[in-house]
C-alpha cells in the first residue's frame, strides 16, 4: 500500500508507475491481482444479470449494453491473474483463434445490432451467440473439455 501510495504521489519516479504495473499484471503482489480478479468478475456476473433482468423490457439497447459489458468485464478479469499481453497472446493462439475472433464480433455486432442498427431481434441473436461464443472460449482453457462437449452434443443428435 505504502508502494501505490508513493507512485500516486511521484515521489517514487524510479518506481513503475500505476499504469505500467497494471499493464503488466505480474509487478502487482498476487492478493491485488485476486482481488481486481474478484471485483471484475463479480461485477462482470452483475452487469449480465442485470442486462438479463432488463431484457423484458420494451428497449432492447439496455439489455445488449449491460450483457455485453458483463461479458467484457468477466473477460478482462482474468488479466489480473496472468496480465494482458500473456491473455492476448493466449486468446490468439492457434487453439483458440477462430473462437476468440467469433467471440470479439459477436461482441461488436451485438452492439452495432442494438444501438446503431436498431434490430432487436438481430441484438438477441448476437446475445446468444455471445454467450455461446463466450462458452466455447472458456472451454479452451479446460483440457478436452471441447471435446467432452462435442462427443456429448453428438451422441445427443443422433
Amino acid at each position: 500500500m505504502e508502494k501505490l501510495r508513493r507512485v500516486l504521489s511521484g515521489q517514487d519516479d524510479e518506481e513503475q508507475g500505476l499504469t505500467s504495473q497494471v499493464l503488466d499484471a505480474t509487478s502487482l503482489s498476487f492478493s491485488t491481482r485476486l482481488k481486481c480478479f474478484a471485483i471484475c468478475f463479480v461485477a462482470g456476473i452483475f452487469f449480465s444479470i442485470l442486462g438479463t433482468g432488463l431484457l423484458w423490457l420494451p428497449n432492447i439497447k439496455l439489455f445488449a449494453v449491460f450483457y455485453t459489458l458483463g461479458n467484457l468485464s468477466a473477460l478482462a478479469s482474468t488479466c489480473f491473474l496472468m496480465g494482458p499481453l500473456k491473455q492476448l497472446k493466449k486468446m490468439f493462439e492457434t487453439t483458440r483463434l477462430f473462437a476468440t475472433i467469433i467471440m470479439l464480433l459477436c461482441l461488436v455486432f451485438t452492439l452495432c445490432a442494438a444501438l446503431w442498427w436498431h434490430k432487436k431481434g438481430l441484438a438477441l441473436l448476437f446475445c446468444i451467440l455471445q454467450f455461446l461464443s463466450m462458452t466455447w472460449y472458456s472451454l479452451s482453457y479446460i483440457p478436452y473439455a471441447r471435446d467432452a462437449v462435442l462427443k456429448c452434443c453428438s451422441s445427443l443428435l443422433s
